[in-house]
């Protein structure tokens, strides 16, 4: 069993250096790494101490990271070998999500964990969890597995293939109770990746924050997902979603206009007015224009990341922080805004302020125009002169518990006002510990402006619920409203930004159009790939489209071609399960417009001489031997990651692959559909018996037996 404490176990015995978790990966710590995936693996695993007396059932391996010395903090990365014949199932579901089911099963996969305490704990404490029991049944597939990668909740778990393609399966930071922060894990993950050289890396991209999917608050504010700072894009939608829908989905939302849906919103849902008072309150605390719903996000995210928790955003500690302010220093600021030079008595003005204010109170928060305001003022207060000389000052000013916002209709060109309650956002406490002070760094500012900003405070509470509020009511389900059909295409587009999780980066790169490159020591790197042939026509479109990516090959100067195929057989027999019989016939390469040339050669010629011939890069043709029949049709697809035998997709939305969705086959044609596009709620099981629309007209369209 594995008894290892995240701390550090005294009892257990370390032969192994301890290393710096902020370098681990870097070039030349531990290793520096130069070949080939696999190659770079088993490099990184000789600095590593070995666990194989843990009784796993599997090989791995440790190393201890140090994650600061003071306090101490040490953590445990595990690396796990996972042989093909382990598994309990071959196929990997992630490569068959992401669009890889064409690729090879490989040989082996390496699991990197960084396991929780929790993990540890439960591995500790279960006896006899992780002993091996191949001995037991020596030719079953029930070998025994590594409890520690089927766990759930790792601070880090990600797979790669011996293919150098790799799936990251989690991350966990410090919300979840892990010692690390979210973007340390994924900086420790993509020194990993790059310094292993791995191909590509994907991630499904399902976090959550309070109810609100991150991949949809990011995408609005940055036009990328979280993960897309460490170069994470685009891989594949559900339900069909192309790149360019998710694209044109993100912009659409990012560049909604806010005064369009303040001027709207405010002006058709008297029930919604929290919406505009929102848009107001991070437009005052921003300092600078927030012109579309992308620049609120964005901002709203910044003053969060800036925020300690349960803190609040306040302006200067010479703030008077009594709630029960009555309009005297507002009607002081206005006459000292006048300089000084203004005909009617602060008290005069104080009564006509609060008249206002009590008018914009009876209008249940809306935005209503400047002469209603003065028509709604006028039953109390008779000088006309009075009230406009209010109104022009007392925009923006706060009033008591409440801030009175003054701005242009953008499309009307006529001044309104509305009223905001800042009671909640106000507080007794002027202490300035743990609070952000905002500064626009104009020593001009406005004065009113750095009044408003004295008086309005927020905390990071606040300011979360205030973005679940627009996720809720803006993106994902906005109340509906006559003359309003342009803001149903809000929720349409955030549908299908919600409907892209698999997100890819490529860590490879191009391969040298000449399929070559000088190594060190004077040796040649090819860049080859294999090609199968097989006597039964109805597969050879199958083994057309199965070429696995091009394979470094690193041979001396002066290799020959017998060489050079020796080297790719026995290069593609380690990486690949299918290909544990595969023998090379023939060489060529398809840089003829993806047709394959056939090159004449003898065995014992230069491969320099080869190069110069093919200018492209080298392709060679072959079969496979005993280890799968080749007469067995169903056996060549066995060979790929995607499973024969999940059956065949084919969906209204244009999905033609198992894309991680919910399915539910028909129980006639056996077609498999997904469940949201035959209009099955996921908080529904899937009927016993289901046949899809084509079935169904078919039977009604049969005629009846006499």
């Amino acid at each position: 069993m594995l008894n290892v404490d995240v701390i550090g176990n005294k009892k257990r015995k370390r032969c192994g250096r301890v290393f710096r978790f902020k370098n681990f990966g870097e070039p030349g710590y531990p290793v520096m790494f130069s070949g080939p995936f696999r190659e770079n693996v088993s490099a990184l695993l000789e600095y590593a101490n070995s666990e194989s007396n843990l009784g796993m059932g599997m090989p791995m391996w440790s190393f201890q990271l140090e994650v600061h010395h003071h306090p101490p903090l040490h953590i445990f990365l595990f690396v796990i070998e996972e042989p093909i014949e382990a598994s309990f199932n071959r196929h990997c579901k992630h490569c068959q999500y992401v669009g890889w089911g064409h690729h090879f099963i490989c040989n082996k996969k390496y699991h990197f964990v960084l396991p929780s305490k929790e993990a540890l704990a439960t591995c500790s404490s279960c006896e006899g969890c992780c002993d091996a029991i191949a001995a037991i049944n020596n030719n079953n597939n029930n070998n025994g597995r590594s409890k520690l990668i089927e766990l759930q909740g790792h601070m880090m778990h990600g797979v790669f293939h011996s293919n150098g393609f790799g799936h990251l399966l989690c991350v966990n930071g410090l919300e979840t109770g892990s010692n690390l922060a979210g973007n340390q894990i994924m900086d420790f993950w993509n020194r990993l990746c790059i310094g292993l050289q791995a191909r590509k890396v994907s991630l499904n991209d399902t976090s959550k924050k309070r109810g609100m999917e991150l991949r949809l608050i990011n995408g609005i504010a940055y036009s990328e997902p979280w993960f897309g700072r460490w170069g994470y894009k685009f891989g594949r939608g559900s339900f069909g979603v192309t790149q360019s829908m998710y694209q044109k989905a993100i912009e659409a939302i990012r560049s909604m206009p806010l005064y369009l849906l303040i001027h709207h919103i405010g002006a058709n849902n008297s029930n919604n007015h929290d919406v505009p008072l929102i848009f107001s309150r991070y437009q005052t605390l921003s300092g600078q224009s927030l012109v579309t719903l992308g620049d609120l996000f964005r901002y709203m995210l910044e003053l969060k990341s800036h925020l300690p928790r349960e803190a609040r955003v306040i302006g200067n500690n010479s703030y008077n922080c009594s709630l029960n302010n009555t309009g005297s220093s507002t009607s002081s600021a206005i006459v000292e805004s006048n300089n000084n030079n203004c005909r009617w008595s602060p008290k005069r003005i104080e009564m006509a302020t609060r008249v206002i204010v009590e008018a914009l109170k009876r209008t249940e928060f809306r935005w209503i125009s400047r002469q209603e305001v003065r028509d709604a003022a006028r039953a109390y207060i008779g000088d006309t002169g009075l009230l406009d000389f209010v109104l022009k000052s007392l925009g923006n000013h706060v009033v008591g518990n409440y801030l009175v916002r003054r701005s242009l209709n953008p499309v009307t060109k006529v001044l309104e006002y509305c009223l905001e309650d800042i009671s909640n956002h106000v507080y007794p406490n002027c202490n300035n510990e743990g609070s952000l002070a905002i500064t626009n760094g104009n020593s001009n500012t406005n004065y009113n402006n750095n009044k408003i900003k004295d008086k309005y405070k927020i905390t990071r509470a606040q300011l979360m619920k205030d973005m679940l509020y627009l996720y809720k009511y803006i993106l994902i389900d906005p109340k509906p409203m006559m003359g309003l059909e342009f803001l149903s295409a809000i929720p349409l587009a955030a549908r299908i930004i919600l409907d892209t999780k698999f997100l890819v980066r490529d860590y490879s790169g191009e391969v040298p159009a000449f399929g070559i490159e000088l190594g060190s020591d004077g040796k040649l790197n090819l860049y080859c790939t294999i090609l199968l042939r097989n006597n039964s026509s109805c597969i050879e479109e199958f083994l057309n489209k199965a070429m696995p990516p091009y394979e470094c090959i690193t041979l001396r100067s002066n290799a020959t071609i017998n060489e050079l195929k020796l080297e790719v057989e026995r290069n593609f027999r380690e990486i690949y399960w299918g290909l544990r019989g595969f023998v090379v016939e023939s060489i060529g390469n398809n840089n003829f417009s993806g047709n394959n040339i056939i090159i004449n050669n003898n065995g014992k010629d230069m491969v320099l001489g080869l190069i110069e011939v093919m200018a492209g890069k080298i392709v060679l043709e072959g079969w496979i031997g005993e280890i799968i029949g080749v007469n067995n049709n169903t056996m060549f697809g066995q060979m790929c990651e995607s499973d024969p035998k999940n059956g065949i997709v084919e969906c209204t939305c244009g999905t033609k692959e198992d894309d991680g969705e919910r399915l539910v086959c028909c129980d006639i044609c056996e077609i498999w559909q997904h469940t949201r596009c035959v209009r099955i709620p996921n908080d529904e099981e899937i009927p016993h018996i289901f046949l899809c629309k084509r079935c169904e007209q078919e039977i009604v369209m049969f005629p009846s037996l006499p």
